[in-house]
């Protein structure tokens, strides 16, 4: 299933049709955010240094599938240099990060996860896939809503936008790259990510909204 050739960032057109759609962010989430926006800085901050650890995690964890480790380093690169601009921001501010926390959204996605030998790599992915788009809406809504008033900002929350889509449609690249043998295991690739999306739809709806990515 895996091998050493290079991993495309990129979906084909007829695989983004099989991408299930998720659950719109309700209106008032940009609004929440807007209000409390110390708050929200200090989270999005620990959000990327956590993305930065998934990714290493998910590399000591298969040092075997050398596409799937180097995506992940490069992903932990990228997602540290985030950390390190949401930092500077909150300094610039002269705003002082909090602690991280433990993220019911992020924990809830992750108790969806099989344990299962088979099943493990493909979940871990898929979630990576869900949580990393989820990302790339919300933090495209913030750059719309920012855009007449801040447009610098806005400018920075578009491309971390631009980011996550990339970091997404990566996930699900590699999960069809090293989880997929036959059109079989795609087709169950496919319902898993339905499954999966449904599911945060779920825990998105029940979360109370709050000044955070989640």
């Amino acid at each position: 299933m895996g091998s050493d050739k290079p991993a495309d960032t990129q979906l084909t057109a007829a695989q983004l049709r099989q991408v299930p759609p998720l659950q719109p962010t309700p209106p008032a989430w940009t609004s929440t955010v807007r209000a409390d926006f110390a708050t929200f800085l200090s989270d999005h901050a620990s959000c990327e240094k956590k993305a930065s650890g998934m990714a290493l995690s998910v590399a000591s964890h298969y040092p075997d599938r050398p596409v799937l480790l180097s995506a992940m380093v490069d992903l932990a690169v990228e997602e540290l240099a985030h950390y390190r601009q949401v930092m500077k921001l909150l300094l610039a501010r002269q705003l002082q990060p909090g602690g991280d926390v433990k993220d019911p959204y992020i924990h809830a996605l992750n108790g969806a996860i099989r344990r299962g030998a088979e099943t493990f790599l493909l979940d871990r992915l898929l979630v990576g896939a869900v949580v990393e788009r989820r990302g790339a809406e919300r933090f495209a809504l913030l750059a719309e809503a920012l855009a007449g008033s801040d447009p610098e900002l806005a400018r920075f929350y578009d491309d971390i936008a631009a980011s996550e889509a990339r970091h997404w449609e990566l996930f699900v690249h590699l999960a069809l790259r090293e989880c997929v043998a036959d059109s079989a295991d795609e087709d169950t690739l496919w319902t898993r990510l339905a499954e999966l999306a449904a599911f945060e739809g779920d825990v998105v709806t029940n979360l109370p909204l709050r000044a955070a990515l989640h």
